[in-house]
């Protein structure tokens, strides 16, 4: 039986334990550092059961560095924020900024029953459900219009605060003048 003592002494050493499960996931995690007018760090626990492929090609452009530096280009107040383009996006955006992927080459759909909730991360994708390459994009609300329909790689165990503050698009596409960016990516392994 536990006394009033014992329990107190297992809430401390439990602390630190409950505080690592609530901002890390099981991984890999991607830890990204948001710069411009929006600073911050979000975390995002990274699904490999569910879209392996996806999540093999997000480590691996992480690892090389491809994603630092690369804009918000695309942000819908109450719907999503997108980055990723490592061809166009990076640090000042372009013109083309959202129409480009990586070198390496394009994903099959890796589809799930997963819904797209708030903090949930998707694959960008073009009209082909087998074009997903570098983008995505971080969910401000649920949108179940897309579930089934685009590939869920994980979501935000930390950092929501910062997705909520990043630079907003103007008009109908979200396109952002002068977004905040992914000023360096890493994985936590």
């Amino acid at each position: 039986m536990f006394n009033k003592l014992s329990l107190a002494a297992l809430a401390l050493i439990a602390t630190p334990f409950m505080a690592m499960a609530e901002t890390d996931g099981p991984g890999p995690n991607l830890v990204i550092e948001v710069g411009g007018e929006t600073k911050g760090e979000i975390v995002i626990d990274l699904n490999d059961q569910v879209a392996p492929k996806h999540v093999a090609q997000i480590v691996a452009l992480a690892k090389e560095g491809a994603y630092d530096d690369v804009v918000f280009h695309r942000v819908i107040d109450g719907f999503m924020a997108q980055t990723g383009d490592v061809e166009f996006g990076k640090k000042g955006g372009s013109a083309q900024a959202g129409m480009g992927g990586s070198s390496k080459p394009d994903l099959p759909a890796e589809f799930s029953n997963l819904t797209f909730d708030r903090g949930v991360v998707g694959m960008a994708r073009s009209q082909d459900p087998n074009s997903a390459n570098s983008q995505f994009f971080i969910m401000f609300a649920p949108a179940p219009h897309l579930d089934g329909q685009y590939t869920v790689v994980g979501h935000v165990i930390k950092g929501m605060d910062v997705v909520d503050a990043i630079k907003k698009g103007s008009g109908g596409n979200g396109e952002v003048t002068v977004p905040d960016r992914m000023v360096k990516v890493t994985v936590q392994e």
